[in-house]
């Protein structure tokens, strides 16, 4: 497809993935990570034919009115919808396939100061949500949900789900649902609910030794492992 073809893609697909935009006036001011999408389509070409230094001018005007800082070099697929968009930041080596989308406040960053491939590569369909921040060169698979203000700096398999700091994967396997914030795993307060019962259970065994207390105990014991084997996963 053409750059002309791209653009006009980027901007149909912002319809179709926020039912807030009801006019082309809120399109026009309300969008800017569709603006920062269809500049980064121009100065990618200008990047990639030499112009390296018109490029770079044109994604730091465009951080001016956007509060997006996209480097022209990295690779942005197909109908790539940032949302809200505030804060993003796509650095030079990112690989973002077609269909993912980019929730505000988001970082594809690096870890290292050596040249060459040092940024994340996101597949097809992954969701980024607010916040996030995903460092090095990792692989988010495809259809895989990030968490809001997760940092993630291990790679995340194809239809997964990752949350917390690091973050650590809760969910395998699952493409198709949407992405609901609301019905992600509160994991702090799962383990503060293990110790509190534990913490009782063992009070119950000081003061009544009690066999039906100890098979609970046990039970509680084989919830805490499998608890910390999801961690380490």
């Amino acid at each position: 497809m053409g750059i002309y073809s791209d653009i006009r893609e980027d901007f149909a697909n912002a319809y179709r993935n926020d039912p807030a935009l009801n006019s082309k006036v809120d399109f026009l001011f309300n969008y800017p990570g569709v603006w920062a999408i269809a500049w980064y389509r121009v100065a990618s070409r200008l990047h990639n034919s030499g112009f390296k230094r018109f490029a770079r001018m044109i994604m730091g005007l465009t951080q001016i009115f956007t509060n997006i800082d996209i480097h022209p070099a990295a690779r942005i697929g197909q109908r790539v919808f940032i949302d809200h968009g505030t804060g993003v930041v796509i650095g030079e080596t990112a690989i973002i396939e077609e269909d993912v989308v980019i929730y505000q406040g988001v970082t594809l960053g690096g870890v290292s100061l050596e040249h060459g491939k040092r940024h994340p590569t996101i597949r097809k369909g992954a969701v980024l949500g607010a916040g996030a921040k995903i460092l090095g060169n990792i692989v988010i698979g495809e259809y895989a949900k990030i968490g809001a203000n997760s940092v993630v700096v291990k790679e995340v398999p194809d239809c997964s789900t990752a949350i917390g700091i690091p973050a650590h994967v809760i969910e395998k396997g699952r493409c198709t649902d949407p992405f609901m914030h609301n019905m992600l795993p509160d994991i702090n307060k799962e383990m503060f609910e293990y110790l509190l019962k534990r913490v009782a259970i063992l009070e119950h065994v000081l003061v009544e030794d009690n066999k039906s207390v100890l098979e609970e105990d046990l039970e509680l014991e084989n919830i805490y492992e499998s608890f910390i084997k999801a961690m380490k996963n």
